[in-house]
């Protein structure tokens, strides 16, 4: 039966088409390979300008084309099926086998006869951690995580002192080297001297990481077959050691401490929330807060001193494992392997279960401005989703406009919320974390306003997108910004958006 089909593949005929110019009858042949691979469309396009042919034909030429090809098709298919049924009729081709083979492949194309898909070990450890969050046991699993947090801190802490310590004994070494350059030492001395430093430094750096992937790995192990073991035993009400297992015992956790040895500090925030309502006819509701606050404060955590872990982590737990995700947006550079700034302050916030942040380490492909990668958290204080967006130096310039690709990654990233339930999204309004001295007050408005105003339309976009869905935007401006600038900018919104307003009704007596 192969070769009967080879016969049919590949076969050349013509196209004739003849039409008439005034009194000049023209006559136009194009030799055609069957099966055509090509778009009709884009084939009677191409005749037409490689022939200059008139714009008074176009329309016939097309329609004769696509009738040629249709029917030249149909015909190889009949030479084909016939081949094929004679082929089963002279014995040449194994009935039964034939027929298992039909069967098959309508079985693997048709749903109804499709095998169910078996449940991942992910999905069930979702299942079941979202059980017990919702349970009394919440709180015992919020401490342990904790408490998982603060081991690998501490973990992180030790290691930032041995590299201070390796950087410190490495300059001074550096400095008596530098000073017997040129006496008894050459440059050929000082290179070697700082290829050896480089070399320790990352042994001392290789053998750090190695720890905190080992420990972190342990970690993870343990919490799962923990909570594993936790469900099943809420699943029997006569074991009597269940109390004890849920029982929390908050003096055995420690504060959480930064790698620097401060604890964490809360800082005072400013805060404007608004409602909006977008669309043409039918119209959605959004909520939308201006805050001033440090990024990483959504990625921290923290301790209240009276009452143990605080309610927006339990908050972030309760939701884990929902269609009402948290992200929030980091400007980062193109490097996605290195991990400095913001993105090493991120890093070290997310020290427990799920560190997927890490797994970019041996990847050194660089990405564009307006590109961005995802890492997933399930232990961060406020947030499930970080996106990853790469800027340049050119969003400190005043110029930018709705087409730069900063502008246009924020675009995407909020698609991306529409399609994985990410309904809370926090973004960094200026388009940076920091304020520097060329951010005067007429910079920050002239930003704020575009953002705000391509931020709308994205937004009024969404409706299309994930037909009309509730969200809230939080709009962050740095923490060094004045109270003067942070109240031009929340006078602003409303102006921009449309923000619902309360009606007062009095009945008249």
């Amino acid at each position: 039966m192969k070769k009967s089909i080879e016969r049919f593949c590949n076969r050349e005929r013509e196209f004739v088409y003849k039409f008439k110019v005034g009194s000049q009858c023209l006559e136009l042949k194009v030799p055609l390979k069957f099966p055509v691979q090509e778009n009709a469309s884009h084939l009677h396009g191409r005749l037409m300008l490689l022939h200059s042919l008139p714009c008074f034909i176009e329309k016939d030429l097309k329609e004769a084309l696509s009738q040629f090809i249709e029917e030249e098709s149909l015909r190889d298919y009949d030479r084909d099926a016939e081949a094929s049924l004679e082929a089963v009729k002279s014995g040449e081709v194994d009935l039964h086998q034939l027929a298992s083979s039909w069967a098959k492949a309508y079985a693997e194309t048709t749903l109804e006869h499709a095998r169910p898909e078996e449940p991942s070990w992910d999905e069930d450890f979702a299942d079941v951690y979202h059980d017990l969050i919702h349970s009394p046991a919440s709180e015992t699993l919020l401490n342990l995580e904790h408490n998982y947090f603060v081991s690998i801190s501490e973990l992180i802490g030790e290691r930032d002192v041995e590299l201070k310590k390796l950087r410190e004994r490495q300059g001074i070494e550096m400095e008596k080297v530098m000073q017997e350059l040129g006496k008894s030492l050459t440059d050929q001395d000082v290179n070697s001297l700082a290829a050896q430093h480089f070399e320790s430094q990352q042994d001392l750096e290789n053998k750090w990481s190695n720890e905190l992937k080992q420990s972190t790995a342990i970690q993870k192990q343990e919490y799962q077959e923990w909570v594993i073991k936790l469900h099943q035993d809420l699943k029997n009400p006569n074991n009597s050691s269940l109390s004890e297992e849920i029982k929390v015992q908050p003096s055995q956790f420690r504060e959480s401490v930064e790698a620097n040895g401060r604890i964490y500090e809360e800082q005072r925030k400013l805060e404007e929330s608004f409602t909006i309502h977008l669309g043409a006819q039918l119209k959605t509701m959004h909520n939308l807060r201006l805050l001033r606050a440090d990024m990483l404060d959504f990625c921290k955590h923290k301790r209240n001193h009276r009452s143990g872990v605080k309610l927006h982590r339990l908050q972030t737990a309760l939701s884990l494992y929902s269609t009402s995700l948290c992200g929030l947006v980091l400007l980062v550079d193109n490097r996605i392997n290195s991990y400095s700034g913001i993105k090493r302050d991120s890093g070290n916030r997310n020290g427990g279960i799920d560190d997927k942040a890490k797994n970019a380490d041996r990847n050194y492909l660089n990405i564009l401005p307006g590109e961005f990668y995802i890492t997933r958290h399930s232990n961060l204080s406020e947030i499930h989703v970080a996106f990853h967006l790469c800027v340049d130096d050119n969003v400190k310039s005043g110029n930018i406009t709705a087409r730069d690709p900063a502008i246009m990654g924020l675009r995407n990233i909020l698609k991306v919320c529409c399609t994985h339930d990410i309904t809370t999204i926090s973004i960094p309004l200026l388009l940076v974390h920091d304020m520097s001295e060329e951010m005067t007050i007429p910079w920050c408005l002239r930003r704020a306003e575009l953002v705000f105003k391509c931020v709308k339309g994205f937004m009024m976009e969404m409706a299309s997108w994930d037909g009309g869905i509730s969200r809230t935007v939080q709009f962050l401006v740095p923490q060094s910004i004045s109270e003067e600038m942070f109240y031009q900018l929340s006078n602003m919104l409303p102006q921009i958006f449309r923000v619902s307003s309360t009606l007062t009704l009095t009945s008249k007596h």
